[in-house]
């Protein structure tokens, strides 16, 4: 390899190095490089599946990531923990944002179709609009059109429900939509699905190179996250009234203000959309929807993920999957306890019990106790997000890692399993935003273990509101390579 970013993290001093002790360990060094490659890639690009209800797109979303977890429901409206979704195709990885089973509006598209469709837009790379072959082209399908227009993502077509020759008619009339070829599919079956995603993979933008020590142009990015009735609104309107600097309405869109930019602390940060920003959607059923499809949007464009807790109210289901959400999605976080003004002793007291108990996945993340109502504690906000972008941002230099990865193991060696001990040999962290680290091993490390090591890894170097992901590769056993 003789592109420096093909390194990963890696200068070509420590890369070389680096590959030299691998091969040493008897490691095939392009399993190595394909390793530190793959670690090394920054987010995910990102597919939207859009149309409107009833033309299958859940199911094809489950034959696209390749088991069935999106709902599939005939009737609309149907709730579900999760919109977004990590599949592969052809080795390459990417999202997909699910927008079936909304609550269907009877007065038509605007509060519900055309919502949903531009909160997962607004978050895509790429849209694959779904429509039913065996139906036609509709209103409804034309609407979604020119929203797809407006948004100017590229577009794959699929023409759904073509089980067989005789559909093969009915999807050729969709070159009406003006989006170019539509591709025949049947979700239910999977026929033309390959050809479909062949598509969408050259539509969608590679997994974006890492980057270190190279700040992304303009203000920070931040979303502010929580269920409903948190106190996002209360939060923006305290922060955006005292501080103001400029709120910009950004060109290209239909709805409301995109992004806010607010001065905090001396610096300008742009808070991406959340619900507190836009007006309601009018629509009571499937609001808990829209509430995930408008909370995954807002994470997958920002950098950092500002998650509300209503203390006076108990840590809920709702309140882990939010915070499950920016945690996969590998964006630094902060936790706001928001209304801590309102707390007794008594409350608070068990407050912290809860903490304790149902926040320990985020345990690293740094906290500030405020109040969106008085303005309470709003000056640590920024000290929070700065510190949680640091510990994002963080990189740890191979040898380092290897010096603390070599003393770990002699301290505190991985259990004997089935007669043998698995070791790690050596690592290297291959990307940052959020720190990624590839293990090499000499046999399988248990997940014990690599909590273990992801918990010393903090306590060594910090990584404070960050998310940090470590991948193990175990040597094959075919001997040492001479």
């Amino acid at each position: 390899m003789n592109d420096q970013h093909d390194h990963g993290a890696l200068g070509d001093a420590e890369y070389a190095e680096f590959m030299e002790l691998a091969s040493e360990e008897g490691f095939d060094t392009d399993d190595v490089e394909a390793a530190i490659e793959e670690a090394g890639h920054g987010p995910l690009p990102v597919l939207a599946v859009v149309g409107r209800p009833n033309v299958g797109k859940s199911t094809l979303v489950n034959r696209i990531i390749g088991r069935r977890e999106a709902v599939v429901e005939d009737r609309p409206g149907v709730t579900r923990d999760r919109v977004t979704y990590e599949a592969e195709w052809a080795g390459r990885r990417f999202k997909v944002v699910d927008t079936g089973g909304w609550e269907q509006d009877v007065l038509g598209i605007d509060a519900s179709v055309a919502t949903q469709a531009e909160y997962a837009i607004e978050a895509a790379d790429a849209c694959l609009f779904v429509v039913d072959a065996t139906v036609g082209a509709t209103d409804t399908d034309e609407a979604v059109v020119k929203l797809l227009r407006r948004a100017g993502k590229p577009v794959v077509l699929a023409a759904n429900k073509v089980d067989g020759q005789s559909g093969e008619a009915d999807a050729a009339t969709l070159w009406s939509l003006g989006l170019g070829e539509p591709f025949p599919v049947s979700s239910l079956h999977g026929r033309g699905t390959g050809d479909l995603l062949d598509e969408v993979l050259r539509k969608l933008p590679e997994a974006p190179e890492q980057t270190f020590g190279k700040a992304v142009g303009g203000p920070r990015r931040i979303a502010l996250i929580g269920r409903p009735n948190v106190g996002k609104s209360s939060l923006l309107n305290k922060v955006a009234n005292e501080d103001r600097v400029v709120v910009n309405e950004l060109a290209g869109t239909t709805r409301d203000p995109v992004d806010e930019l607010i001065e905090l602390g001396g610096v300008t940060w742009k808070f991406v959309d959340t619900a507190g920003i836009r007006k309601k959607v009018h629509l009571q059923a499937g609001a808990d929807y829209y509430a995930s499809l408008r909370t995954a949007a807002a994470v997958e464009k920002a950098e950092v993920a500002v998650i509300l807790i209503d203390t006076t109210d108990t840590i809920s289901v709702q309140d882990q999957r939010i915070i499950t959400m920016a945690v996969e999605s590998g964006r630094a976080i902060v936790i706001a306890y928001n209304k801590w003004d309102e707390l007794d002793e008594e409350r608070r007291y068990y407050l912290e019990r809860e903490i304790e108990t149902e926040m320990q996945q985020v345990s690293w993340a740094p906290r500030v106790n405020v109040s969106a109502k008085t303005g309470r504690h709003m000056e640590k906000l920024v000290p929070a997000i700065e510190t949680a972008l640091a510990g994002w941002e963080t990189r740890v230099p191979t040898g380092r890692l290897n010096a603390f990865l070599g003393e770990l193991v002699a301290a505190h060696p991985h259990p004997i399993r089935g007669g043998k001990q698995p070791r790690i040999l050596f690592g290297t962290q291959a990307g940052t935003k959020p720190p990624r680290f590839v293990l090499f091993a000499s046999g399988f490390l248990e997940a014990g273990y690599r909590r273990f090591i992801e918990r010393r890894l903090r306590e060594e170097f910090g990584f404070e509101g960050t998310p940090i992901h470590i991948s193990v590769r175990v040597r094959e056993k075919r001997g040492k390579k001479k």
